[in-house]
């Protein structure tokens, strides 16, 4: 059976009703929740290794796992079967969508086929633009994040969530440019914000005071990348412009050419990080775990007595 079709699994479907529970619900109560993030795969042999990832970070009880969108939507069948798969073993989903390569028709679709699935929560974005495209266009049905955000609130009960960069979006013009826009993204009706990484948490704390100062009062859950190979340092830097602090660079320059001495360091920098946000009443955490359950459950052990699972 071809998974681009849309199939549940036979066990899956026998499995317990979907979770439907929306992320705003989760996280309205000030107490710490943990969350992780897995990335579809770009072909279909590679489909049962993701879901099997997701499995087994879904026994770890997350308080919610999000599953990403490939570039240019090329991996929506996937996302969608992901995430209901996720609902269907009593986690709550959420699952992206971009305005990239999407117009009101293939959205419309794309509702449909997460409501079938028991999604019902959404991070709605803009997306990466391709490669040498600077603009969406004025003819584009979305061209930003809260535009498709007010689309969706519209065509149904979806609690939708959004993207905020701690260290300014890369293409805004400058930072009072960019809460601006994610004030919009709230005004249109997102309900929390998932941040971009960070490896510095003094930078986050500013960054919330100013969230704050502009009215965007949602919840906000703290984006964690626990590096775990040095090959993800630049990549990091990449993604996001993200600043690496003195402390973590000298991590890396010690424990880099050790594959397990640097995925053990790396883990314990991001735990250290989770526990300090938790300290100072950032209690929303989400890690992107990059498909390594693995990672997922050292997190979970290392914060055993500090983020309760059920």
């Amino acid at each position: 059976m071809h998974v681009c079709d849309g199939f549940l699994s036979m066990r899956n479907r026998k499995m317990k009703e979907k979770i439907m529970i929306k992320v705003s619900e989760i996280i309205k109560e000030n107490k710490p929740t943990l969350s992780f993030e897995v990335f579809p795969p770009k072909t279909e042999d590679k489909y049962e290794g993701v879901l099997s990832a997701a499995k087994q970070m879904s026994k770890l009880h997350p308080s919610f796992i999000s599953v990403t969108y490939g570039a240019a939507g090329g991996t929506r069948a996937f996302t969608t079967n992901i995430a209901g798969d996720i609902a269907s073993l009593g986690v709550p989903s959420l699952a992206h969508l971009t305005c990239v390569s999407s117009t009101k028709e293939s959205v419309d679709e794309a509702l449909a086929q997460y409501k079938t699935h028991g999604i019902e929560n959404i991070l709605a974005l803009r997306g990466d633009l391709p490669e040498g495209v600077s603009d969406l266009g004025e003819d584009a049905d979305f061209r930003h994040a809260s535009d498709l955000t007010a689309y969706i609130k519209s065509h149904g009960d979806f609690c939708v969530g959004g993207a905020c960069y701690p260290e300014t979006h890369p293409e805004a013009e400058n930072k009072n440019a960019d809460i601006l826009n994610i004030k919009k993204k709230v005004d249109a009706g997102c309900e929390f914000l998932t941040t971009q990484m960070f490896f510095e948490n003094s930078i986050m704390y500013n960054y919330m005071y100013r969230l704050r100062e502009a009215g965007v009062l949602v919840p906000i859950c703290a984006g964690i990348m626990p590096i775990t190979n040095a090959n993800q340092v630049k990549r990091a830097i990449q993604l996001s412009g993200t600043v690496m602090p003195p402390r973590f660079l000298a991590l890396v320059d010690k424990f880099g050419d050790k594959p397990e001495a640097m995925k053990q360091a790396g883990i314990a920098y991001a735990t250290d990080q989770i526990i300090d946000l938790i300290a100072n009443d950032v209690n929303h955490i989400h890690v992107y775990s990059m498909n390594k359950p693995e990672v997922a459950e050292a997190i979970v052990k290392n914060l055993s007595d500090i983020v309760v699972l059920k």
